[in-house]
């Protein structure tokens, strides 16, 4: 098994989730008119997008590990 280094992997999951978001942003800006509040599908879409902003939140947030401090 291969290792990486977790900066590497981090990166990597950086650039899927924009291509995600990419390409949820295309087809919400593509999606037929009028959207009425009950369209499912739509709504899923909105929900998607949401999901993949918050993880880029998260890997862009600053890691805190706690340590045990020594007396």
């Amino acid at each position: 098994m291969e290792h990486q280094n977790p900066s590497a992997i981090i990166q990597a999951a950086r650039q899927h989730l924009s291509q995600a978001r990419d390409a949820l942003d295309a087809e919400i800006h593509a999606y037929p008119t009028p959207i009425s509040g009950c369209d499912a599908q739509y709504n899923h879409l909105l929900a998607e997008r949401r999901r993949v902003h918050g993880a880029l939140q998260v890997l862009e947030e600053d890691i805190h590990i706690p340590t045990p401090r020594a007396p």
